[in-house]
């Protein structure tokens, strides 16, 4: 019997596995490997499976570590401030959603309201493991698309659970309305008891555990957590991905967040491919085949439905056109609930055997192209949001009513408020540097504003917003999203409209460097770099290593890394950077004259600042003083002697 069962998983991994290779030489998305090979293993393939029940059973819990390591990213307070998304989007969603399938479902070729009704709660939800997986992988969870899309998504598996109860009463038979007010009452229950929990129980919880310093008993404990409170919210009603979900999000609130994931993400990423496999097993090319164009109408119907349906609640509650498209893109699918309450349905007389097939068809096709949908959005939202009626609605939205200043000069626009916005934001400030943030969020433009900030709400992807922040006139651009195709599109827009703008992007991998400087930024900061600078720099500290060695070696690394990941040489390219003239300086109390920089090091002093009056080009008698700020221009290799000679007066 084990053996049976071990080549059971070396087949669904084996075919899986080599579907993936091939696949991913065309850069497919792994979830598209996996669903292809679950057809190739499957009743319509190979039909090396046959009996499937293992592996529902495993791909069942795929899901629950799937929906726990998400939570994992989210914390209490990110949850309340999605209030918005989960209550506002998600409810006109699910809410549109049903109303319009049933709607035209009664009068095109149902003529049966409850089943009307049952067509559209099933067709209103969306898979949360492929969406979420996708939006993990691209590392566009915090995104303005991103969190407005895990909004819904959140909100429907809420819903899933009503829909079961809804299944009967609209079969006629049992159940009512009292006890859907009950389960309301009770999921409410649950979900406050469980994060209520984060405050007090898990955190002393964890920390005992750690106490024993055994990796084991750690690592057993978060599974027993994750596993327990799935099963907990499934014994009282709710779904088993939601109590996983809510088990994630608990463990965050705590300082040990970090090493769970670490420790549980290899199960998750086994068990998750079992699902998508399992997902791609369902599909049956005899009736595929067999009710080609009924399967293909369906298709059709349903993606247009879904992205109008998740579209305009997005609009509505506060996204850019282009965003609110991209969300739709990615939610125009069935999800893996919509087969739990459409077998339900079956079961009660809501569904004929055909339909269910049709359906299961029609569902597993578009889960299938979920992932090249979402994998092409960055390119095809753009493109619909510039329709001409569309394009009415962008504008609309993406210049708020709202004050802007009207006359800058050699300012800093920073693009983002979050961590890096805020700190870079925080020393401009300090340093008395003209500045003006753009930020898409806004309960945090509002919070930034009582404080003070010059924060503006509007979408750094488009031309009238830049124009509006005196894009022409800045000086510098900081683009510190975190949302790779709106980077790109900021950068590529500022360049053309500034051939002079100084354009820092920040960016999740070094590979992305590239491309960000061909169309015009000036430098690219990695976070992957970063990171690694961050950890050498600590260990040599830990280890004494003087910081003028551990400087030197980060300033090393830095232009190594990113000499190897450009095509342009920094060594080669001109660059402006300033000092601060110090007590003790070499320079301080000569001329320019005396000090002769330029000849000494090939690097030229194109202006003073002392206090709040810039010297621009100072002459050869101009006497630097301590507290100047001098701005120096010349080649990366010439600066560092430039500034020894500056500090010490020897190269």
């Amino acid at each position: 019997m084990i053996t049976e069962y071990l080549y059971l998983l070396i087949a669904v991994f084996g075919i899986s596995g080599i579907t993936i290779y091939f696949l991913g030489k065309a850069r497919i998305p792994s979830i598209a490997g996996f669903l292809v090979g679950g057809v190739i293993i499957g009743p319509s393939g190979l039909n090396i499976i046959t009996d499937a029940n293992a592996i529902e059973i495993l791909a069942e819990i795929g899901i629950i570590m799937l929906m726990f390591t998400i939570g994992l990213e989210f914390s209490l307070e990110s949850l309340i401030e999605m209030k918005v998304p989960v209550f506002g989007g998600g409810a006109l969603q699910v809410l549109l959603s049903v109303t319009t399938t049933a709607f035209l479902s009664y009068f095109l070729f149902i003529e049966s309201v409850p089943k009307a009704i049952f067509f559209g709660t099933v067709l209103s939800l969306s898979s949360t493991a492929i969406v979420l997986k996708m939006i993990m992988d691209r590392g566009e969870m915090h995104t303005p698309y991103g969190r407005a899309t895990i909004g819904v998504l959140i909100f429907q598996d809420l819903c899933a659970v009503l829909y079961l109860l809804l299944v009967p009463i609209l079969a006629g038979k049992e159940a009512g309305p009292g006890m859907i007010a009950f389960t309301v009452v009770k999921a409410g229950l649950v979900v406050g008891g469980v994060l209520l929990s984060a405050r007090w129980i898990i955190p002393w919880l964890l920390r005992e555990i750690v106490r024993t310093r055994s990796r084991e008993l750690f690592i057993i404990t978060i599974i027993v957590l994750c596993l327990g409170t799935a099963v907990l919210t499934s014994m009282l009603g709710l779904s088993l991905a939601l109590g996983a979900f809510l088990a994630g999000v608990v463990i965050s609130e705590s300082e040990y967040a970090s090493q769970t994931v670490s420790d549980i993400l290899p199960l998750k990423e086994a068990f998750s491919a079992l699902f998508f496999i399992g997902i791609g097993m369902l599909l049956n090319f005899d009736i595929l085949i067999g009710r080609l164009s009924i399967v293909a109408i369906v298709v059709l119907i349903m993606v247009v439905l879904k992205l109008l349906t998740a579209a305009i609640p997005e609009y509505i509650t506060g996204q850019t056109v282009e965003n609110s498209v991209r969300s739709g893109l990615c939610l125009a699918h069935i999800g893996e609930f919509s087969f739990v309450v459409a077998v339900a349905g079956k079961r009660a007389g809501l569904m004929a055997e055909n339909e269910y097939q049709v359906f299961l068809s029609a569902a597993v096709l578009t889960m299938m192209a979920t992932p090249f949908i979402i994998s092409w959005s960055p390119k095809i939202s753009p493109s619909i949001a510039r329709l001409p009626g569309l394009r009415v609605l962008g504008a609309d939205r993406n210049v708020p009513q709202e004050y802007y200043p009207e006359q800058l000069d050699g300012h800093v626009v920073i693009v983002g408020f979050g961590v890096n916005g805020g700190n870079l934001a925080k020393v401009l400030s300090q340093s008395s540097i003209p500045y003006i943030v753009l930020e898409l969020n806004s309960e945090t433009v509002r919070k930034a504003r009582r404080r003070g900030e010059p924060v503006y709400y509007g979408d750094g992807t488009s031309i009238t917003v830049l124009h509006k922040l005196g894009i022409q006139s800045a000086k510098v651009l900081v683009v510190a999203i975190s949302d790779p195709s709106a980077t790109r599109r900021i950068v590529k827009v500022a360049r053309m409209n500034n051939p002079y703008l100084y354009i820092i992007a920040r960016t999740r991998y070094v590979s992305e460097v590239d491309g960000l400087v061909k169309i015009g930024a000036s430098e690219v900061i990695p976070e992957e770099f970063e990171t690694s600078v961050e950890i050498f720099s600590k260990v040599l500290n830990y280890y004494h290593v003087p910081m003028e060695a551990i400087k030197e070696n980060i300033d090393t690394i830095r232009a190594d890394g990113y000499r190897a990941l450009r095509t342009v040489h920094f060594s080669l390219t001109p660059r402006m950077e300033t000092y601060l003239v110090k007590e003790g300086s070499y320079i301080s109390g000569r001329t320019f004259a005396e000090i002769d920089l330029r000849a000494k090091t090939g690097i030229t002093v194109v202006s003073i600042r002392r206090k709040e009056t810039v010297y621009e080009i100072p002459s050869p008698s101009f006497k630097v003083n301590e507290g100047d700020i001098l701005t120096l221009m010349g080649m990366r290799k010439d600066m560092k002697a430039a500034i020894a000679y500056i500090e010490t007066g020897h190269i």
